[in-house]
């Protein structure tokens, strides 16, 4: 094996883990609306999740480990995936809510401050901000 199969697998893997955990947010009402399955098709192009790994992540999902990225601008995109996930079916429940604060300690939020990132990425992917205005946004919230 290469160098560069050794690090194609691995950026692989993240990608998997981080689709399996936006499969785990969908999950969480225990069904895949219209609006998400459409997301995480999406999504899995994106990625580059194959049709028989995007099968077995949605058998699996609760296996993968949720891999917090390695820079801050990374986690806020990964938040602002996850976000948009939760906001699919246009339904704020304290379960998805819940399951999005833990996900963001996951991704490597301060527990403390989980709660108001968690607010904060919800109000802003209500109002539907890009990427760019949702990063800034949560950069700044504090100030």
């Amino acid at each position: 094996m290469s160098f560069s199969d050794l690090f194609d697998s691995g950026f692989k893997k993240r990608n998997e883990d981080h689709f399996a955990a936006i499969v785990r947010v969908a999950m969480s009402d225990g069904v895949i609306s219209d609006a998400e399955k459409a997301f995480l098709d999406r999504l899995a192009r994106n990625l580059d999740i194959s049709e028989s790994e995007y099968k077995q992540i949605l058998i699996d999902y609760k296996e993968h480990p949720i891999n917090p990225p390695t820079s801050y601008e990374q986690r806020l995109e990964r938040l602002y995936d996850l976000s948009r996930m939760v906001w699919a079916d246009h339904i704020e429940g304290p379960k998805q809510t819940a399951i999005l604060e833990r996900l963001c300690v996951g991704l490597g939020f301060k527990s403390s401050n989980a709660k108001y990132v968690t607010h904060k990425a919800l109000e802003l992917v209500h109002e539907g901000v890009d990427l760019d205005t949702f990063a800034e946004e949560i950069k700044t919230m504090n100030r």
